[in-house]
């Protein structure tokens, strides 16, 4: 709910400075309570847009209303009300809220925590490189290793998914009902809609998808999703190999 407050009021906010007659810029002190309604979102804000959803039975809806109450006594945003959601279909603002949601989980919590783990491995690959290992194959012994190579072994294969979860690129759209942007050029034809959903997605961080229909295909977190499936297949190769050490007898 908090993302998709955060996607409505940038959305509104691109109106306000896209020379529309019905959209005037905003005042400083418009623009000081919506950043308000975005920073300070609180879970007493997320239950009063539940209550409203069960006049709506509509979740989105549910929260274009809860912005309504919130602006109604300040004048330029009141007056700017009606547009708080204006062309957009619940799917322009859920995909994008989920497209932020993703990016920020993986920069402020997915990627810190795998990238130190990382470093532990590569600190017992430097410590351990000369600890003699007798090594197997088929479960048989073989060949002499070291334990830090073993561990090398897998802060390598590790280093390689985080590249592959990095690389991914979150996109988002915000062009309407089928992805035609038809409600904006039917209402604004001189406006260059594309561009200009371009901008607000950009000003959040995003990249837009400029092919879509009515929903984002969500290809890319389909990436993300196979990068951290491997990601998960890394460690538990590794979960596995150390249980095998302890039933061995190397580990205690």
């Amino acid at each position: 709910m908090a993302h998709r407050v955060e996607v409505e009021v940038a959305w509104l906010r691109g109106l306000s400075q896209a020379d529309l007659s019905e959209v005037a810029p905003f005042t400083d002190a418009a623009e000081k309570l919506l950043t308000s309604l975005v920073d300070d979102f609180t879970t007493e804000d997320a239950a009063r847009i539940k209550e409203i959803e069960k006049t709506t039975n509509h979740d989105v809806k549910a929260v274009e209303y809860w912005l309504k109450e919130k602006v109604q006594d300040e004048p330029s945003l009141a007056q700017a009300a009606e547009f708080i959601h204006f062309a957009c279909t619940s799917e322009d603002i859920n995909n994008t809220a989920h497209a932020l949601m993703f990016t920020r989980a993986r920069e402020q919590a997915l990627v810190p925590a795998l990238t130190a783990l990382l470093e532990q491995l590569h600190q017992l690959a430097r410590t351990q490189a000369s600890q003699p290992m007798l090594s197997r194959t088929h479960g048989q012994p073989a060949t002499p290793t070291t334990l830090g190579k073993e561990f090398a072994n897998v802060s390598h294969r590790l280093a390689g998914c985080i590249e592959a979860i990095q690389a991914v690129k979150p996109l988002a759209k915000l062009n309407g009902a089928t992805g035609n942007y038809s409600a904006h050029l039917s209402a604004y034809p001189d406006v260059d809609w594309e561009q200009f959903s371009a901008k607000v997605l950009a000003q959040l961080g995003l990249t837009q998808n400029t092919h879509t229909i009515q929903i984002e295909p969500h290809d890319w977190m389909a990436a993300l999703f196979d990068a951290i499936a491997r990601t998960n297949t890394v460690l538990l190769d590794l979960n596995r190999d150390i249980w095998g050490y302890i039933s061995l007898g190397y580990f205690k």
